[in-house]
C-alpha cells in the first residue's frame, strides 16, 4: 500500500520569505533522497473572467479569498492525500489571468503548500499535517515586495504602493497574521534563521519514520 504523502502548509505575508523557506526544506528533502512536490497558492487564482464576477464594480482585490479557486485547490489537496496525481494550473501574472495546466505530477512522499491564507480558510488548513509560518517585519515584506513586483512582474513602483495600502495591508491584518495562531512552527525572519530550519527539517524526517 502506498504511503500517504505528508502535507506541509507554509504561510506568511507578502514578502516574508515564505517561498524561500518552502524551496530550501525542498532542496533539503532532495539530498535526503525524499521525493516532493511543491506547490504555490498564487497559481490558483482564479481566471481572471470569475474574479472580475465576484468583484463586480468593486477594484479586485487579489489578496482576498474571492481572487482565489479554493474550490480546485481543496479537491487538489485531497486527491494529493490520497496519493492521487493532478494538473497545476499555469498563471501568467501579466495578464492576470489562468493560462493553462501542467502535466500531471505525482505527489512524491511530501507536498510542500505556501501561500498567503492557507491557514486562513478551513476547507485548506484542515487537510494540512505541518503547519509553519514565517513571520517577518512589515518593512522588509515591504520592500522585498517592492523588488519583486517591479523587477519580475513589469509593475510601477507607484501601482505596488497603491496596492499595498488598498489590499495587502488591510488583508494581511485580517486574514494572514491572524492565522498565525494554526502554525506547529514560528519560523522568525525566513530562511536565514538556520537554527529553525533545520528544526523542521528534522522534524519531518522524523514524522516520515513513524
Amino acid at each position: 500500500m502506498t504511503e500517504k504523502p505528508l502535507l506541509i502548509g507554509i504561510v506568511g505575508g507578502s514578502g516574508s520569505g515564505k517561498t524561500s523557506v518552502a524551496q530550501e526544506l525542498i532542496r533539503r528533502l532532495g539530498l535526503a533522497q525524499v521525493e516532493t512536490l511543491l506547490l504555490d497558492m498564487d497559481a490558483y487564482y482564479a481566471p481572471l473572467e470569475v474574479v472580475r464576477g465576484r468583484f463586480g464594480e468593486r477594484p479586485i482585490n487579489w489578496d482576498h479569498p474571492h481572487a482565489f479557486d479554493l474550490e480546485l485547490m481543496a479537491s487538489h489537496l485531497t486527491g494529493l492525500k490520497r496519493s492521487q496525481p493532478i494538473r497545476k494550473p499555469i498563471y501568467d501574472f501579466s495578464t492576470s489571468d489562468r493560462v493553462g495546466w501542467s502535466e500531471a505530477v505525482q505527489p512524491g512522499r511530501v507536498v510542500v503548500l505556501e501561500g498567503l491564507l492557507l491557514f486562513a480558510l478551513p476547507e485548506l488548513r484542515d487537510q494540512l499535517d505541518v503547519k509553519i509560518f514565517v513571520d517577518t517585519d512589515a518593512d522588509i515584506r515591504i520592500l522585498r515586495r517592492l523588488q519583486r513586483d517591479t523587477l519580475e512582474r513589469g509593475r510601477t513602483l507607484d501601482s505596488v504602493i497603491q496596492q499595498y495600502l488598498e489590499s495587502v495591508r488591510p488583508m494581511h491584518l485580517e486574514f494572514v497574521e491572524p492565522s498565525k495562531r494554526w502554525a506547529d512552527l514560528i519560523v522568525p525572519t525566513g530562511v536565514e534563521n538556520e537554527r529553525a530550519l533545520e528544526m523542521l527539517f528534522h522534524h519531518v524526517l522524523g514524522v516520515l519514520a513513524v
